[in-house]
């Protein structure tokens, strides 16, 4: 439902503490004079535009997980626990607090119905407007660039070193130590044969979070790794890794098929520890479409990002969503001479980060 709709089944103690946030000159007990006033208000695009500009970070990150969220209803304390993960750590207001500021400002209604009556909903208008006010404020303040002398596009070569790696477990005798872990010489043999390597790992340091064999693995391998895993197309069996008559099969698949499946599995797998990583693929791509800083790209998704643990907004920002993204082909990562480090999204990119978009915004969201 739209915000009229929704104005129109709310009990006009919320109705005057709307009118109260946007200062309406009603009469308080009015329902018909309270409504026009506040849809008055919030129908002036400037103003709209001004209300979410101004609105505190915490609130932004709050109202940007609704809106990527395919939920048409929530709970109290799903809400709560949305608004504790927008929140810093040095914040002074509660989680319970932004709710119910977020109710007086027009954004959270009741549902409508017995079965509803206790859950929350946004206004579908609303989300769409947020959406667009948002996309318009990073487009105006992103920076751009011509196209650097040397970039790097990986392509589909996650696919098929996914490919690569399994013909690699298939055709090897791979011993595996206590840990159920391949030994380094082992990795660096199979990097050998992929189209893409990396440094293995050094000792020390925290890993955790991005998947089960993140802490064994760099971060590329240890994502085809587990996805393999979690396939089932290899196995661990009397200390060795080997592959599987499903791994086998698996070779056949189409790799830019499996590089979709791949995708989805990736953001399962780093949800966890970036909860919001769909909103910020597909503001990534907003702002990414023709060549920019990445400098500049991060002053608009930052804000977005929390730290985790060990990974700091601007590690989470360059290493897991980044990286990753020009792993999959969707994005184009150069030097330029001025602008230093220079990011683009692909066209398989852009049809990619598609299914990241807002659900019900009218934003172009595509299955992949």
């Amino acid at each position: 439902m739209n915000l009229a709709e929704m104005l129109t089944y709310a009990d006009i103690g919320q109705l005057n503490r709307i009118a109260s946030h946007y200062e309406c000159e009603c009469k308080p007990n009015s329902k018909h004079e309270l409504i026009q006033g506040i849809l008055t208000k919030l129908g002036r695009r400037d103003f709209f535009e001004q209300q979410v500009r101004n609105l505190p970070l915490p609130y932004r990150r709050f109202l940007n997980t609704l809106l990527f969220d395919e939920r048409p209803y929530f709970g109290m304390e799903e809400l709560i626990a949305a608004a504790r993960q927008a929140l810093d750590d040095e914040a002074e207001i509660t989680p319970r607090e932004m709710v119910t500021c977020l109710r007086s400002a027009g954004w959270l209604f009741n549902g409508s119905t017995n079965h509803t009556r206790y859950l929350f909903q946004v206004p579908a208008d609303l989300k769409q407007r947020l959406s667009e006010v948002t996309r318009q404020h990073m487009r105006e303040l992103i920076e751009s660039t011509d196209e650097p002398a040397v970039y790097r596009d990986e392509g589909h070569l996650l696919g098929e070193d996914l490919k690569l790696m399994l013909r690699f477990i298939g055709s090897h005798e791979i011993v595996l130590n206590p840990e159920g872990v391949m030994y380094r010489r082992t990795q660096q043999q199979m990097m050998e044969h992929l189209h893409v390597a990396e440094p293995l790992l050094g000792k020390g340091g925290w890993r955790f979070g991005y998947g089960r064999f993140f802490k064994h693995y760099p971060d590329r391998l240890a994502l085809l790794y587990d996805y393999a895993f979690y396939r089932k197309w290899i196995a661990e069996a009397g200390g060795l890794l080997v592959l599987t008559a499903k791994g086998e099969e698996a070779l056949d698949i189409p790799t830019e098929e499996e590089l979709i499946q791949l995708f989805r599995f990736w953001l399962r797998l780093y949800k966890g520890a970036v909860p919001n990583i769909s909103s910020l693929i597909y503001w990534t791509s907003i702002c990414a479409k023709s060549w920019v800083p990445q400098a500049s790209l991060f002053e608009q998704i930052g804000p977005f990002i929390k730290p985790f643990y060990y990974d700091s907004p601007e590690a989470v920002f360059d290493k897991r969503i980044i990286r990753m993204l020009m792993h999959f082909g969707l994005l184009r990562v150069g030097e330029h001479q001025a602008a230093g480090t220079v990011v683009q999204m692909t066209a398989w990119g852009m049809r990619t980060a598609g299914c990241c978009s807002p659900p019900g915004t009218g934003a172009g969201k595509k299955k992949v």
